[in-house]
């Protein structure tokens, strides 16, 4: 047996999206965290601001996930202290993919979007399990995501601003709610835009149903 399927059978539920615009990237997600058959939280927190420009959305373990999200929170403030300004999208991105990389074979559980924007404009990068990098214009992971692409693949237009982007990250997310068991009860929204990080309340959200 690879031991890939190994890793990969543990990758199983979870939604979530990655879309860049040009103004900014938006990131969704659901709030269901399970255990095998077992709905563990209903609003488990699977977006999480690394600075003031980049967010990560994550799908995995639950613990791996957030040890990840504290490691590049500290090493994005070490290069802030030691450079003197704020650690780029694909510097961050290419951080993790080496820290990943490392532990390919007592890995991180965790598939990981880093999305942000910088001096180039907004960026968005896939990392796998095994630390695997790739830069994307949208992107989906997790049980979901074969449902959430066909919204993305039909309704994703080059160009499009986060306020028409948000709508379809929704709508992604919702949509593999109905069809996949492991993604569900809430949808949760941030755009990174030259402002900075910025979450969606509950009713913005609804307001987009």
């Amino acid at each position: 047996m690879d031991l890939n399927d190994e890793k990969i059978k543990h990758l199983k539920g979870t939604t979530t999206v990655g879309i860049v615009c040009k103004n900014g990237v938006v990131l969704a997600t659901d709030s269901r965290a399970t255990a095998g058959y077992l709905v563990a939280s209903k609003e488990a927190r699977k977006i999480y601001p690394i600075t003031e420009s980049i967010a990560f959305t994550t799908a995995g373990g639950v613990a791996d996930t957030q040890r990840l999200v504290d490691l590049m929170r500290a090493e994005s403030g070490y290069y802030f202290t030691h450079e003197g300004k704020p650690i780029s999208v694909a510097s961050c991105a290419r951080l993790l993919a080496n820290i990943m990389n490392t532990y390919s074979y007592l890995p991180f559980i965790a598939n990981i979007i880093v999305g942000g924007v910088e001096e180039s404009g907004p960026r968005l990068f896939f990392l796998d399990i095994d630390g695997g990098l790739t830069e994307e214009k949208m992107v989906s992971t997790g049980s979901g995501s074969p449902v959430a692409y066909g919204v993305l693949e039909n309704d994703f237009k080059p160009d499009l601003s986060t306020e028409e982007a948000v709508p379809i990250a929704v709508k992604a997310v919702r949509t593999a709610m109905k069809r996949d068991i492991a993604t569900g009860n809430e949808v949760m929204v941030a755009t990174i835009t030259k402002k900075g990080y910025k979450e969606l309340t509950p009713s913005e959200i609804k307001k987009l149903a």
